[in-house]
């Protein structure tokens, strides 16, 4: 659609072409493919104005959903700034605007009108309850597939429910919660999305309805949704049926990295064939970051083959190039970043300007450590500082109570963790014991009460633990043996280790990764009475330090994982712990590997001004000290797109971005070889001398390495 500059609205005269066409557009179904920082709130927010001023669109017939409550009040508040009339749109997240939905169809729906929303301990009581034979901890495994089915619209009885568990338990499990949920009128988190959608599937008035009640429906953050959601947008808008209900959705096919949330990047990529006639607009003008560090961003995100493909241009010009250091180990790089902040802060760069990007929430432990004691001020973001995380508090809880068997806090934490039957009432009546007859060790308190067998046998398997624990501690042979030895001992006898490996398989955490991290920080420490006192004193120093820190300085650096910069800018980032293993993590390939690019790109793009790149040649890991290879991403930049610094491994080179073979020839691609059949590529990486290396394994046995340039004759790619 175009308009005449005189018609108007002045809030327009802000945007660039890009967006005004995406603002002004009308009729088609439409996708904004908006890249980082190139303004799609304003777009939105003045698209629902420019509806309501100038197609004098009832703004009653609006519906725009996000995904965050905080998102939902930015759009709202923004475009009420822009058309006072927009307070009268529907503006929500998409699990606000189902409960809306279910609360005025209730009786559709067959819910209570008076119906609460069930939170994830809640499922797995009811879970406990309708299949009284599981554990909470089996309960919670099923919690989460349940959770997983209804974000893909997965009835109990539907077919497809194998692709999420083929185990005829878990259809039954699945079967007898959602029996004994629907008795009680109440649904859980995913039936927000879910029953909406049945409801509209089955009932064609109501459907009917809908679509004449929605004339324009607006979805931001498409590239987040799941399958639900999309089914739930089809619906609502009857695009299958011919609707004139207009569409527009907004995101950035490379900013998809919450697939562990059910999030679908399918979804993007394939709206312009399940919208026929989509308008495509790309917002390529970034008015966040500089060229050089968009550069950046763009060599490595064109390796994924699963775009719709965009180039962003800075509004702010070239800038600096980032910067890649090579460091020997993880104490150097934290050593390096303290120092350039340190320096930055003495020519008045506030500690605000920066922030420390890693992949997993143990990387946090170095820097806060360090930071504490160089008395740099810092915040963690989205998630709980490292010794105030539940799993450090139990480990940290195990060596306090070896050093002191008077404590009772510590003892109350760990008796019964994992469960052994060691419940608050038999530790009341054990501490109760001990209070009364002055014993040396809270232990000693149960041998003057009766226990039940259950209690008994439970505390006594506690005791042996102790026991073990407490002769690793004071052996006489821990002459040259470090903590760590200990702390990974505990981690594994006490079953904390696979107690959290259970929750990071439902959750997607890292707990079992904090714990070993807990371990790496012992390294330095003697396996001794005096060694291990020595360490809880400088764990409790980090601690009390830090809260008198932050009790009166609010310039802080920020320590953020990856996944939580999303939305978030900042002057200076550094993406730590470019390394392969940790960044891409491991066994990642095909889809996997592709969002972990996307995380990659969405870190680069959080930065302004100056991007620091660090990889290590060595790295602590599960309690040794491990050689690392920089990270293959790092191979993707295109070298005329960094400055290097340190020590550059000697199997590594920066490619460039048009190189060709690099494309090409990449991890997971199916090959043939004249003399040694089928294959598949393993790995790729740019060599020493810039050249494009592969490693083929062979599915007769054996591997072999290529220089693809020099192998055009007899090296073959299969789809070809």
């Amino acid at each position: 659609m175009e308009a005449e500059d005189s018609d108007l609205p002045d809030y327009l005269s802000v945007l660039n072409e890009e967006q005004l066409q995406a603002v002004v557009h009308e009729g088609s179904p439409l996708l904004i493919l908006a890249g980082a920082g190139s303004g799609k709130t304003r777009v939105i927010t003045t698209k629902i104005a420019y509806l309501i001023d100038k197609k004098h669109l009832d703004p009653y017939s609006i519906l725009a959903v996000t995904f965050t409550k905080k998102a939902a009040n930015e759009m709202r508040q923004r475009a009420e700034l822009l058309s006072p009339k927009a307070q009268y749109a529907q503006i929500k997240t998409f699990h606000s605007w189902g409960a809306y939905f279910l609360r005025k169809y209730y009786q559709a729906a067959g819910v209570s009108s008076t119906f609460t929303v069930y939170d994830e301990d809640d499922m797995v009581t009811l879970v406990t309850k309708s299949y009284p034979s599981l554990t909470r901890v089996q309960a919670s495994a099923f919690v989460h597939k349940i959770s997983l089915a209804k974000d893909y619209c997965l009835e109990p009885d539907s077919l497809e429910l194998d692709q999420i568990d083929s185990d005829e338990k878990f259809r039954e499990v699945y079967a007898a919660y959602q029996q004994r949920l629907e008795a009680t009128g109440n649904v859980d988190f995913g039936d927000l999305i879910m029953k909406p959608y049945l409801v509209l599937r089955d009932n064609e008035a109501l459907k009917l309805e809908m679509q004449k009640r929605y004339r324009v429906i607006l979805v931001d953050e498409y590239q987040d949704s799941n399958v639900a959601q999309f089914l739930l947008l089809k619906e609502l808008s009857g695009i299958a049926a011919g609707s004139s209900t207009y569409v527009c959705v907004v995101g950035d096919d490379d900013q998809s990295i919450y697939k562990f949330r059910g999030a679908e990047v399918q979804n993007i990529l394939n709206f312009q064939n399940q919208f026929p006639g989509t308008k495509l607009v790309r917002l390529q003008t970034n008015y966040r970051s500089t060229q050089e560090i968009l550069s950046c961003a763009d060599s490595v995100v064109r390796n994924n083959e699963s775009r719709l493909g965009k180039t962003l241009v800075a509004a702010r010009g070239k800038g600096k190039k980032p910067t890649l250091v090579f460091l020997p180990d993880q104490d150097d790089e934290v050593e390096f970043c303290a120092s350039i902040i340190e320096q930055a802060h003495e020519k008045n760069v506030p500690y605000s300007d920066w922030a420390i990007l890693y992949r997993l929430n143990a990387q946090s432990s170095g820097f806060e450590h360090t930071f504490i004691h160089k008395k740099i001020p810092y915040q963690i973001v989205g998630s709980l500082k490292f010794y105030e995380r539940e799993e450090i508090k139990d480990l940290l809880a195990w060596l306090g109570f070896l050093v002191n068997q008077k404590d009772e806090v510590s003892f109350r934490r760990i008796s019964n963790k994992p469960a052994r039957g060691v419940g608050p009432g038999t530790q009341d009546k054990i501490i109760n014991a001990f209070i009364d007859e002055k014993c040396q060790s809270i232990l000693d308190g149960a041998k003057s009460i009766k226990l039940t067998k259950k209690a008994k046998d439970g505390f006594d398997a506690f005791v042996s633990l102790v026991d073990d624990f407490s002769k690793s501690l004071n052996s006489k042979e821990n002459e040259g043996k470090k903590l760590t030895e200990l702390i990974s001992e505990i981690n594994e006898k006490s079953l904390l280790n696979e107690y959290y490996k259970g929750q990071d398989e439902i959750s997607g955490t890292q707990k079992t990764a904090n714990l070993e991290e807990l371990a790496n920080n012992a390294m330095f420490y003697p396996l001794s009475v005096q060694g291990l006192l020595d360490f809880l004193d400088s764990i409790q120093l980090d601690r009390t330090t830090q809260d008198e820190d932050e009790s009166d300085d609010q310039d802080r650096v920020t320590l953020i994982t990856l996944h939580n910069t999303k939305g978030l800018e900042f002057n200076r980032v550094i993406i730590s712990g470019m390394e392969n293993g940790i960044f891409p993590r491991e066994d990642k390939s095909f889809a996997e590997l592709e969002e972990e690019r996307r995380l990659f790109y969405v870190g680069i793009t959080r930065a302004r001004n100056e991007l620091y790149l660090t990889s290590t040649r060595q790295r602590r890991l599960y309690g040794r000290t491990n050689y690392m290879e920089p990270s293959l991403f790092l191979s993707e930049i295109d070298g005329a797109y960094l400055r290097v610094l340190g020590q550059k491994p000697s199997s590594f080179a920066v490619g460039s971005a048009s190189d060709p073979f690099a494309k090409k020839w990449t991890k997971g691609k199916i090959v043939f070889h004249d003399d040694y059949g089928e294959g598949v590529i393993s790995s790729a990486r740019f060599s020493g001398e810039g050249k494009w290396v592969i490693n083929v394994d062979f599915f007769n046995g054996g591997s072999k390495v290529f220089i693809p340039e020099f192998q055009q004759n007899r090296l073959t790619l299969q789809e070809e």
